[in-house]
């Protein structure tokens, strides 16, 4: 708020945008520390995975939320940018050098968290967006100072608008996926029939599914044709194991056949 005061005294719609993009990324991260407290809640009769999903809807509302921030900030870029105004160059600057501390520190403490968990990944990129738009600001502050130039306030908008859609792009492509129940990135499913194909026993595999159960747990399910009977418990423990440690998989089903002549109705690969 005392951003947005400061780019409304300043006449600086890049200052104001800025003020805004602040504000819903706030909101941004109520919606992702929400998602993260509900995901850890414990299975009920309805819900019997608990809660876990709630990361992934909370990492594509992030994406979608910035993105049609970033396009509100665009317009309003174009409209000055056709009708420059007197900024204050001081005032840009000095505030927006505050914004640069903040987010960048904010960010920081979400860096190591952003690789193994999107939700986390999402308020990591909120806020480095953040600290890069308050950089942008202060740049074109320098500038017009120096120079004069008051197109220069709503340009910096428009370049910065479009850096942030560019990294925002995967978080939205991935989000959508995980929703859709897609392969999770950087498993290899060739790789995992292979591994399971090479259990002691296994003639055969069908009914491979592997998906995002919330933006850091993965499941699996699978039909295993074991034509030499049933394992015991030790192998499935550590099927589990090797899944977990080899691929990430920590949440496999598996359904045991011992009937080769049997053809199960969810064998084709095309079947679901």
């Amino acid at each position: 708020m005392a951003e947005a005061l400061f780019g409304y005294a300043g006449n600086s719609v890049a200052l104001i945008a800025d003020a805004g993009h602040n504000l819903f990324d706030v909101l941004g991260l109520v919606v992702a520390w929400l998602a993260d407290h509900l995901s850890k809640r414990a299975p009920s009769a309805r819900f019997t995975y608990g809660l876990r999903g709630s990361s992934i809807l909370a990492a594509l509302f992030n994406a979608i939320f910035l993105l049609v921030v970033v396009g509100a900030i665009g317009w309003e870029a174009l409209l000055r940018l056709f009708n420059p105004a007197p900024v204050a160059s001081t005032i840009v600057i000095v505030v927006a050098a505050i914004g640069i501390l903040i987010n960048g520190v904010t960010a920081w403490l979400f860096a190591s968290g952003r690789d193994s968990d999107l939700n986390i990944r999402g308020a990591y990129l909120h806020m480095a967006s953040d600290a890069l738009v308050s950089a942008g600001v202060v740049a074109a502050g320098l500038v017009i100072a120096a120079t004069g130039w008051m197109w220069l306030d709503p340009l910096t908008s428009l370049v910065v608008s479009a850096l942030i859609v560019a990294g925002t792009w995967g978080l939205l492509r991935d989000s959508v996926a995980m929703s859709l129940d897609a392969m999770p990135p950087g498993i290899d499913p060739d790789a995992v029939c292979r591994f399971l194909e090479a259990r002691p026993g296994v003639t055969e595999i069908h009914d491979l599914h592997i998906w995002s159960m919330s933006t850091k747990d993965i499941a699996l399910t699978c039909h295993l044709v074991m034509p030499g009977g049933r394992p015991d418990d030790g192998f499935l423990r550590d099927l589990a194991h090797d899944l977990k440690h080899q691929f990430g998989i920590g949440h496999p089903t598996v359904q045991i056949e011992t009937d080769a002549e049997v053809t199960c109705t969810l064998a084709p690969a095309h079947v679901v």
